[in-house]
């Protein structure tokens, strides 16, 4: 297994940077990063056919958030460019057609293992109006317990080619205030609904809010009980 750590300089270099699992996956080699992305809002395809979508885009930009487009499926996820995390697992395929609910699956309960580890207690699927709907979701109670309202923190989409596969995702650890507050107004030029309190966070649930420790805990649940594994750099950035 091959797993690329750290961020390049630029957000284009850092994406092309993440097409390279695919590239690995497809030469047999499975693969895994997890960092956090440049800030930026990135949007879905099918946000991209909605009348707001213009509009979307520079409400972003106005809040600071450069808007892109991604590849896996779903709806717009926002990056602080400290504090939320991607991560993305890149398997080769012999059949596309089959092993995706497999492939979901492995990726959630490994999104389980880590959050456990940290000191969460996660439910798999999502409070109403969150971001990036989907049904693969991970969501917790906030700090003080309440299971009355559960917050999104983790979201998994999923991309399938000819010959590989990957999954990949969002884990929000800090900052939920400023987050909430750019989904809002992007969801609301959307003319989609969002729940600003639906927006989790791990330190919000009562886990670290170090980056690094929520990513080092991501990573290791992904490989697994892989033993053969080399890292190689991306760049000097988280």
């Amino acid at each position: 297994m091959r797993v690329f750590r750290g961020r390049a300089p630029t957000l284009e270099r850092d994406r092309d940077a993440s097409r390279r699992l695919l590239s690995v996956a497809t030469d047999g080699e499975s693969a895994v990063r997890v960092w956090a992305p440049h800030r930026q809002v990135a949007f879905g395809r099918r946000d991209v056919r909605l009348e707001g979508y213009d509009r979307a885009r520079e409400t972003a930009r106005e809040r600071g958030f450069h808007p892109v487009e991604r590849d896996v499926g779903g709806r717009a996820v926002a990056y602080d460019g400290t504090t939320t995390l991607a991560f993305a697992r890149a398997e080769p395929v012999a059949d596309f057609r089959s092993g995706s609910t497999d492939r979901y699956e492995r990726a959630t309960a490994a999104l389980e293992r880590a959050l456990r580890s940290l000191g969460l207690e996660p439910s798999r699927g999502e409070p109403d109006d969150s971001f990036c709907p989907g049904t693969h979701s991970l969501s917790v109670a906030d700090a003080s317990g309440d299971e009355r309202q559960r917050r999104k923190l983790v979201g998994i989409a999923q991309r399938v080619r000819q010959d590989a596969a990957l999954v990949a995702g969002i884990v929000l650890v800090d900052n939920c205030g400023a987050l909430a507050r750019v989904l809002e107004a992007v969801y609301d030029a959307l003319a989609m609904g969002l729940d600003p309190a639906s927006v989790g966070t791990v330190a919000d649930a009562g886990g670290p809010s170090d980056p690094d420790t929520v990513r080092t805990a991501v990573e290791d649940a992904l490989i697994g009980a892989e033993t053969d594994v080399s890292v190689e750099s991306i760049g000097d950035e988280p």
